[in-house]
């Protein structure tokens, strides 16, 4: 952990580098103009039951990533949705923060995929329902250690509060990416390259990275997401998974 005078510097890039909304987006890009539903059961996107092991083939090598049902269903069964439906096939690494502290690499971007795309609208996009043409979003998911079930929609400010969650954000954990709205997670996802315990309780965590870190590690800002791919497990049910 840093101190001194670079603590504020290291949280003012923190908190300003993960917003899924570069500087220079505009109105266009909309987040929910409601409360999202919230849980499993409630909202229409399945949830993952047990756990879930992806494969990231990108342009450096494969990533292989665990993703936790138990305690991030919502938002596990989210990712595990899109990697079936190929949303994640040829998209962008359209973010990575290495200075001047270790950060993030950030991708998913479903838009990113499309050489059409201009490069400056890399990180505004969200996956599109292809039935209803509307975009998807989920809302922020987080499980306390005492829980039986993970919250929603809640951000926790409490230090103490972070401290008890399932999961949070070591070197190689995977979360979701968002707007300045808690429930606006869709698609973009972020995975760690350190502890970053500033952002506990405001980003959800749903797995960590299992094998190849260091293809994470050697991810520079451009690089693809070749493929995403289910390997194991990755049960999705429509209710309440089983514990």
């Amino acid at each position: 952990m840093l101190s001194g005078p670079l603590r504020p510097l290291r949280l003012a890039v923190l908190v300003f580098s993960l917003l899924l909304i570069p500087l220079t987006l505009t109105a266009c890009a909309a987040e929910p103009t409601t409360r999202v539903a919230a849980g499993c059961g409630i909202t229409p996107v399945p949830c993952l039951s047990g756990t879930a092991l992806v494969s990231l083939e990108t342009s450096r090598g494969e990533v292989r990533i665990r993703l936790e049902g138990k305690d991030a269903p919502l938002t596990a069964g989210n990712f595990v949705d899109l990697v079936r439906r190929g949303v994640y096939d040829g998209t962008v690494f359209h973010r990575v923060v290495r200075e001047p502290v270790p950060f993030v690499v950030q991708g998913g971007d479903p838009q990113s995929a499309d050489p059409k795309t201009p490069t400056s609208q890399y990180g505004t996009g969200s996956f599109v329902e292809p039935g209803s043409g509307e975009a998807r979003y989920i809302p922020l998911e987080l499980r306390r250690q005492a829980d039986p079930q993970p919250i929603y929609g809640s951000i926790l400010t409490s230090p103490v509060e972070a401290r008890d969650l399932s999961l949070t954000h070591k070197r190689g954990s995977v979360a979701m990416a968002r707007s300045a709205a808690p429930d606006s997670a869709s698609a973009q996802f972020y995975i760690a390259l350190e502890a970053l315990p500033e952002l506990d309780g405001r980003y959800a965590v749903f797995g960590r990275v299992e094998q190849g870190m260091e293809v994470v590690d050697a991810i520079r800002q451009g690089d693809r997401l070749t493929r995403a791919r289910l390997l194991e497990g990755g049960t999705l049910v429509k209710g309440k998974p089983n514990p």
